[in-house]
């Protein structure tokens, strides 16, 4: 079967299972430090498995496009003080200062104050 006579979502998923259990694919895109990087990793994946597909069509098809905003940490809405939901957490899942601690390093462990959404939360 030719591969480029697929449509785009489908080269796309024949990308994704090729990826599953590539090691040093997997390996070359964890080391990415942002999307585009990660755009070319997959390019050259792409290329290798004839799939022909664009870096416009790897950064609009998901789960490649999910792939590439999470790298970049663009959050597509943001509410509140325009922070991504992921930084809105502030201390979450971070360790609870020790008692005998000084109040400087606790003040630094402390959550922020929460803001009142319409006087609701």
């Amino acid at each position: 079967m030719e591969l480029q006579s697929l449509t785009v979502l489908q080269r796309v998923r024949a990308l994704v299972k090729a990826l599953n259990g590539a090691r040093r694919t997997n390996e070359a895109l964890a080391r990415c430090s942002n999307g585009e990087e990660m755009l070319d990793v997959l390019l050259n994946a792409s290329a290798k498995l004839g799939l022909g597909l664009s870096r416009e069509q790897l950064r609009d098809t998901p789960p490649i496009r999910d792939w590439v905003w999470w790298k970049n940490k663009e959050a597509l809405l943001t509410i509140g003080d325009n922070k991504p939901r992921y930084q809105q957490d502030g201390g979450q899942g971070r360790a609870r200062p020790e008692p005998g601690s000084s109040p400087a390093e606790q003040d630094q462990a402390a959550p922020p104050e929460r803001k009142r959404f319409l006087g609701l939360f």
